[in-house]
């Protein structure tokens, strides 16, 4: 359904080790960089599927209220990565790796990138 995400930011170079961290556990990995963004994607997909980037109307970015950009992982030992790998490179807790009452298998975790923006890594499966 979806092509790509984009997320602001107003520091890049800020950014791009902490998506490099917190993305590897999931399978994602950066595949373009340049001086205004950074794209990532999984080995097997020849798109990039999220972008971080400064905005392109030249303005600063800021986070959506309400918005949150939701990452699959495929084991809860991945969520529990992708938490830690956020936590130690610049990110902020949102919600530690547990089970949610959105389903008996809705297992998740929530962070703020650097620049605010939330994001979290889901596990669906029964572990």
């Amino acid at each position: 359904m979806l092509l790509y995400v984009t997320i602001g930011t107003n520091d890049l170079a800020r950014a791009i080790p902490f998506y490099d961290a917190a993305l590897a556990p999931l399978g994602l990995k950066r595949k373009r960089t340049d001086a205004v963004e950074a794209g990532y994607g999984a080995d097997d997909d020849v798109r990039c599927r999220l972008w971080v980037t400064k905005p392109f109307d030249q303005k600063p970015a800021t986070r959506g209220n309400g918005s949150m950009v939701a990452l699959e992982a495929m084991t809860r030992a991945a969520v529990g990565a992708f938490y830690a790998e956020a936590l130690a490179n610049g990110g902020t807790d949102d919600g530690p790796p547990g089970l949610r009452p959105f389903h008996a298998h809705f297992y998740a975790a929530y962070v703020r990138d650097p620049d605010g923006n939330k994001l979290s890594a889901v596990c669906e499966r029964p572990e």
